[in-house]
């Protein structure tokens, strides 16, 4: 099962819990420090929600699609790909509490997308969260580079 994925930055993150819990009659499937997810059944969605102080609250960190297997994240980035948009591919990487492997692409405004699937749990080094803002950031403390990508450089590790 695939599903659209919406990462926003929040002031709260206890606050914010409480109103996406009765906003969406879930409760969180994941919570972590300054962290927590839903996915949501009806309608399908993963809901994240990532505290950060130097963020607007209720501003976009990022987007995505929850796809099944890494053969799904390889099919997609080929299509991407294929279709002449840049990519960066990311495999056992550690985001949002999870192993992922994942694609990157930027939609026309930059806005990040990510087409990924979980392979497991993980901590995160004293809660710290990847950000999802291009050149935030040294290697791997960030999503990668797709400009760097677009050149042949190495995007990331």
């Amino acid at each position: 099962m695939s599903r659209v994925q919406l990462a926003m930055n929040v002031a709260d993150l206890d606050e914010a819990i409480v109103f996406y819990s009765k906003l969406f009659a879930t409760e969180p499937t994941k919570v972590r420090p300054r962290y927590a997810n839903f996915a949501i059944i009806d309608p399908p969605l993963k809901l994240v929600l990532i505290e950060d102080a130097n963020q607007t609250p209720g501003t976009l960190n990022h987007l995505g699609v929850e796809v099944a297997s890494t053969g799904d994240v390889t099919a997609a980035q080929g299509r991407l790909a294929a279709d002449g948009l840049v990519t960066v591919l990311e495999e056992q990487t550690a985001c949002c509490y999870a192993v992922q492997d994942k694609v990157w692409v930027d939609g026309p405004g930059g806005e990040p997308w990510e087409i990924y699937t979980v392979l497991a749990d993980t901590d995160m080094p004293a809660g710290r969260l990847r950000s999802a803002a291009p050149r935030e950031a040294a290697c791997c403390a960030t999503r990668p580079d797709l400009a760097g990508a677009a050149s042949g450089e190495s995007s990331c590790c």
